[in-house]
């Protein structure tokens, strides 16, 4: 019997103790992603102008982002590819790749859903995008619900520490 799955897309849930608007501003401005994301994340319109810190982002947008120990040479480039400003965020990531994040309330809890979509099922890109990427998005996600549930940063912040999960 022949195992099949679909490896050109994902989805990821996650419950948070919080409002559908704070985990929306969570992934909408730099500020919230500075917060439990990558490191540092700049959005400039499409005339180029910087994003203030807590301005949300628009479609068509740039975004560029950072890492900590990197802050001058952003790691991932792409554009703001959808958004409703008030629960729905959709940008491009690592390779263009879309990622679609979806908030809502389920059970009285909110519910922060990613998916990442259109992804090469080559087998080489299968074991990159597929795995790597959803073994990131895992511990990211689990980062923002203990940031925005008052918790800690699981972030690494030791740039001595190498090869961790955690960046």
């Amino acid at each position: 019997m022949a195992i099949t799955h679909d490896f050109s897309t994902f989805k990821l849930r996650v419950n948070v103790k919080t409002s559908v608007e704070n985990a929306f501003q969570a992934w909408a401005t730099s500020a919230g992603q500075r917060s439990w994301f990558l490191g540092k994340t700049i959005f400039t319109d499409p005339e180029g102008r910087v994003r203030g810190d807590n301005e949300i982002a628009q479609v068509g947008d740039g975004h560029a982002m950072y890492l900590p120990f990197k802050p001058d040479e952003p790691v991932v480039k792409g554009k703001v590819l959808k958004t409703n400003g008030k629960d729905l965020f959709s940008f491009s990531f690592a390779n263009d790749i879309p990622v679609t994040i979806t908030i809502y309330k389920e059970h009285d809890e909110t519910i922060v859903e990613l998916i990442e979509s259109n992804l090469p099922t080559d087998e080489g890109s299968v074991a990159k995008q597929f795995v790597s990427d959803s073994k990131g998005w895992v511990f990211y996600l689990t980062n923002l619900k203990s940031t925005l549930e008052g918790g800690l940063d699981l972030r690494n912040t030791n740039e001595a520490i190498k090869n961790v999960i955690t960046h």
